[in-house]
């Protein structure tokens, strides 16, 4: 197993290009499992997660050819509307596959998910809201069985769920009548998979606000779609270079994904300027603790969450961090006080009170944004060497992490053992 070693103290300074997102890109992967031709996705990031996706959707048929950052998906082949426990149980977006199966082929059989234990995540909203446009659903053997047939209806999910309406619009493409979805997530990704869909063939508008209406068609075809950039990997990057007090610049970014982030940046101290698609981000001065809430899509990204919590170990006075969106979320801050940080827990709220500094130690990654942030408080650590383990979590999400951060400055290598 490899490990990444960071000895830090050393401010990042230089451009980092983002990669595709991958909260899109697997969604994106799963619609394809309902056109009629092939479909072309371009700045397809390489990560582990969409290695998987392709290991499950091959194992169904599909044709893939995945070259450079382009991947066609051929679905001439597809026969098989079920996902393997094998293939689906390390990646919770396997799961997405549902909604499209059951469209194609009427019926599916999806293993329950598993993914990064960040709390239980459960389906119940998929599955709800499945049952909602028609779909007859029981579990077996630890399996999801849904079969059709489907009927256009007016929705309204209990939480708004990413998955749950992903899995809720793919399947409403293709069923018969108006599907209305009250009460949806709004993340830029659910755009981007609406956008996708719309290419094909599909009927949908409202994508981006609470209400989405799907009007059903007959068949999708096929269509080139670009992947939109990873807003949570520019965050990620942002954060490192502030946290070590750098001056770091991601391009192929969108400022407009990453609104309340980038005003938390500011807030704590850190100059923040948007030109076009590039953000720099800038603290060549102490940095103040700050005060944040994890909320759905437009408030502030569960999945930045982590990585601020890094950034703040060493900021000036008190930050209070609230979870709202997962209930077990704090997985790196014991590793963060084996650094030397001091994090108290009170509930759902993380309470950091900033340290001189803090200090290289072995550290072991828990999930996929933990681990970020404890890249980002090895880059931050004033003496010492960072040594973290089970570094497979970086890379479901972070192509070549270490690379990238080597290209701004910070000294950082993967061994393997």
């Amino acid at each position: 197993m490899d490990r990444i070693l960071i000895r830090g103290g050393k401010p990042l300074n230089g451009v980092i290009h983002v990669r595709g997102a991958k909260n899109a890109v697997l969604p994106l992967m799963a619609a394809a499992l309902m056109a009629e031709a092939p479909c072309i996705l371009h700045n397809v990031p390489c990560l582990h997660d969409v290695f998987s996706m392709d290991k499950l959707l091959s194992d169904m048929g599909m044709k893939i050819d995945f070259t450079g950052r382009t991947m066609t998906l051929d679905p001439g082949g597809l026969n098989k509307p079920e996902a393997e426990y094998d293939l689906v149980r390390r990646m919770r977006a396997s799961f997405f596959v549902l909604g499209p199966l059951l469209a194609r082929f009427g019926k599916a059989r999806v293993s329950l998910p598993g993914g990064c234990a960040i709390g239980s995540r459960p389906v119940d909203i998929h599955l709800k809201s499945l049952e909602a446009i028609g779909a007859k659903i029981r579990i077996e053997d630890g399996y999801v069985v849904a079969e059709g047939p489907l009927q256009g209806a007016n929705v309204s999910l209990d939480f708004p769920s990413v998955g749950a309406t992903e899995n809720l619009l793919m399947a409403a493409c293709m069923t018969p009548g108006v599907t209305r979805i009250a009460n949806v997530a709004r993340e830029p990704e659910i755009e981007d998979l609406a956008r996708f869909l719309n290419a094909l063939g599909a009927q949908i508008s409202g994508a981006g606000t609470d209400l989405i209406t799907i009007v059903g068609v007959d068949a999708l075809g096929g269509a080139e779609h670009v992947v939109m950039p990873d807003r949570i990997e520019a965050g990620t990057f942002l954060a490192a270079g502030v946290a070590t007090r750098g001056d770091v610049t991601v391009l192929n970014a969108n400022a407009d994904h990453l609104p309340v982030f980038l005003d938390k940046l500011r807030e704590m101290g850190a100059t923040v300027e948007v030109h076009g698609s590039r953000i720099r981000a800038h603290a060549a001065n102490g940095l103040r603790g700050v005060n944040i809430t994890t909320l759905p899509y437009p408030g502030f990204a569960t999945d930045l969450q982590a990585q601020i919590m890094a950034a703040v170990t060493c900021a000036e006075g008190v930050s209070i961090i609230k979870e709202t969106v997962f209930e077990n979320r704090f997985m790196q801050l014991a590793q963060l006080n084996r650094m030397g940080a001091d994090i108290g827990l009170d509930g759902n709220a993380a309470i950091v009170r900033g340290v001189k500094a803090i200090s290289g130690a072995p550290v072991m990654a828990s999930d996929l944004r933990a681990s970020a942030a404890l890249v980002i408080a090895g880059l931050a650590a004033s003496r010492g060497e960072t040594a973290i383990s089970r570094v497979y979590h970086i890379d479901r999400g972070y192509e070549r992490i270490e690379e990238r951060l080597a290209g701004v400055g910070a000294d950082i290598e993967r061994v393997r053992t």
